[in-house]
């Protein structure tokens, strides 16, 4: 039987499912199905590029959750990481209003059977044709089908620049996407690691502190918005904001952290999503109207000069986490 949504089904006469092709999505994820992102008991499913756009046999991309991490998506060239999403921040996302489908698009982590699976689709009543797909020169696209030219057309693909590539700034580089050319900064506080290649536009070896942590004595958080929070990160659960914070202030190494109230569908019955750093800071992007907000630790009490918002913390002794709010203006 082919079903409305696309999956070609062979049933038994009861009416069982013997097999059905939403299992095996080869390049494309359609509504509907269900993408396995974590290997409990099924094995973790990924989109496989074509090799060329006529030769359909296996290429060298492929995209799927990182099997260490189902909070992350990747797409590896080979074995290679090439690209990095955004961490699922929610359970439940919904893209911005799409006037050519007169819809959203909504993006979905759901438990089935002790199972952590990704979909995406569209609420209805819209009966729009869309599609996920990834391409044999590893660019991964949303597309839909205009029917008056009868071809699939893209509405989103990436990515589009070599800024947005996995680990392209280097360590605690950043690619600002905010700017008319897209490119690379080093966070505040940090200069490159070599000025030379940074002029030249190369940026892998990153960039480094310019002022060494003095951890408990004045150190803070710098707060840097909309970002696209880095990779190499420790998920630590249930926690609430406070001990969040506590657990990044009280360890010497922790580099960030952030923070978000899952609310929608607590995924292993939690509901939090408390993320620390305590290696190098990896992948991140300055986004445009989207993105989280990232707590970098600086030497807040020693840099007067910088126009930033600082998360200042203090642990007493005895009594419970003080926050100040500080801001500092020139």
């Amino acid at each position: 039987m082919l079903d409305n949504n696309g999956n070609f089904i062979l049933q038994s006469s009861h009416g069982t499912i013997l097999w059905q092709s939403f299992d095996y999505p080869t390049d494309t994820l359609l509504p509907g199905m269900n993408l396995t992102i974590t290997h409990k008991t099924h094995a973790l499913k990924r989109l496989i590029s074509w090799r060329s756009p006529q030769d359909p046999s296996p290429g060298n991309f492929s995209s799927g959750a990182d099997p260490d991490e189902f909070r992350q998506r990747f797409i590896w060239n080979g074995s290679t990481p090439y690209l990095r999403g955004s961490i699922w921040n929610n359970n439940l996302v919904i893209g911005q209003y799409v006037e050519s489908i007169k819809s959203t698009i909504y993006y979905r982590l759901l438990t089935i059977d002790d199972e952590v699976y990704a979909s995406f689709g569209l609420p209805p009543p819209s009966v729009a044709l869309v599609q996920m797909k990834i391409d044999y020169s590893g660019k991964i696209k949303t597309r839909v089908w205009n029917s008056n030219m009868s071809k699939w057309t893209d509405l989103w693909s990436g990515p589009n620049h070599e800024c947005n590539k996995f680990g392209y700034c280097g360590p605690f580089g950043y690619c600002d996407n905010t700017q008319p050319i897209v490119t690379c900064k080093c966070l505040d506080g940090f200069e490159p690691n070599n000025k030379q290649d940074w002029t030249a536009s190369r940026f892998s070896q990153g960039c480094h502190r310019m002022e060494a942590i003095t951890c408990g004595q004045g150190d803070g958080f710098l707060n840097m918005s909309t970002m696209k929070i880095p990779s190499q990160f420790l998920y630590v659960k249930n926690r609430s904001l406070d001990e969040c914070i506590a657990e990044c202030t009280s360890n010497c190494s922790c580099t960030a952290f952030t923070y978000t109230n899952m609310s929608i569908d607590a995924i292993n019955g939690d509901e939090t999503r408390c993320l620390l750093w305590t290696r190098d800071l990896i992948d991140m992007e300055k986004l445009i109207g989207q993105g989280e907000t990232l707590y970098i630790r600086v030497n807040g009490l020693s840099d007067k000069k910088r126009k930033s918002i600082v998360l200042k913390i203090t642990l007493p002794v005895v009594s419970s986490l003080l926050i100040v709010i500080c801001v500092w203006l020139v």
